[in-house]
């Protein structure tokens, strides 16, 4: 198990190096809701979320390659989808991003803006994958996987690195879970950092598929993609990779779920008592905590983004 964490560090380490140019270091912070938290809001990074640091990786690894590819496709609910273009933009590469019809309007919007191409018309959670092998035949582009991607899940192991650097002394790390890129990475940082800390993913409870493939010792399915407030968490399964990090390896303690209400609690209290603009997928972790579902001593929860939909966040502040 050394031997593994100490290759997947010091890619970690190297990812670190190579993007700090195009990313923010965010900060570590207190809170009065708990003496013992420690908040790392990468609501405040780049694009709104900690997804630039998993894309940057990958694409300036791409584009350091030759031949240099054709361009970059993803497929993204949209954070992921802004990484991207934003990281292909800086290198020169086009950049094709599938999304669903149904995303987030302001997500899909800025990732156009920052110039990338999109496809939504048509584009379902449950055709999208069909459609990205369709678009990457016809066109010859270079796949940047939302998580399934050891430069993606290298790049996302900075967060848990930088928050370790500045709080060494944490006994829990906690992050959102959909398709475990960024839990991969923090616990190949939290790991080699510490073998006791112990790290655990927070998911809803409508979207339970990393939940059982933890429990089961297997990758479970979900049959389609959930309906929840956590947007950025749609996927339907883990993948090989974060599957190997999370559960065959045991880098991860534990998988904790939260209900829907308990998220909706978690963005009212990030916007009224933390001040932090949070969506709901960002605010997991923090649902976790308020919910009793984290153990005992000093936590770092990171709180992943906040390109919330302000319709969603409106009526949810409005609602108890």
């Amino acid at each position: 198990m050394s031997d593994y964490l100490d290759e997947h560090s010091a890619l970690v380490r190297e990812a670190a190096g190579r993007i700090r140019p195009h990313i923010r270091r965010t900060p570590c912070l207190t809170t009065d809701l708990d003496r013992q938290l420690r908040l790392k809001p990468e609501c405040f990074q780049v694009t709104g979320s900690f997804k630039v640091r998993g894309a940057f990786n990958a694409i300036l690894k791409l584009a350091g390659r030759q031949p240099r590819p054709a361009g970059v496709i993803a497929i993204s609910s949209g954070n992921h989808a802004q990484a991207v273009a934003l990281a292909a933009s800086t290198v020169g590469l086009p950049a094709l991003v599938l999304i669903p019809e149904d995303a987030n309007p302001a997500k899909v919007a800025a990732t156009r803006a920052l110039g990338a191409e999109v496809i939504q018309d048509g584009i379902t959670f449950a055709n999208r994958e069909q459609r990205l092998h369709e678009e990457m035949s016809a066109r010859g582009l270079t796949l940047v996987h939302p998580f399934d991607d050891w430069d993606v899940i290298h790049g996302q192991g900075t967060a848990a690195m930088e928050l370790l650097e500045d709080e060494p002394d944490l006994r829990v790390i906690a992050a959102p879970l959909g398709g475990g890129g960024l839990l991969s990475g923090t616990a190949i940082s939290a790991k080699s950092h510490n073998e006791a800390l112990r790290v655990i993913g927070v998911e809803p409870a409508a979207a339970d598929d990393a939940y059982r493939s933890w429990k089961s010792g297997s990758i479970q399915s979900l049959a389609a993609a959930p309906t929840t407030l956590a947007d950025g968490v749609r996927t339907t399964s883990i993948g090989t990779r974060t599957f190997e990090v999370m559960v065959a390896k045991g880098l991860v303690d534990e998988v904790v779920t939260v209900t829907e209400e308990e998220i909706a609690e978690a963005v009212r209290v990030s916007w009224s008592r933390l001040h932090l603009a949070l969506e709901p997928t960002g605010a997991l972790p923090l649902a976790a905590h308020l919910s009793g579902k984290l153990p005992a001593g000093r936590a770092g929860l990171i709180l992943t983004g906040g390109n919330a939909n302000l319709e969603t966040v409106a009526t949810l502040l409005r609602t108890r």
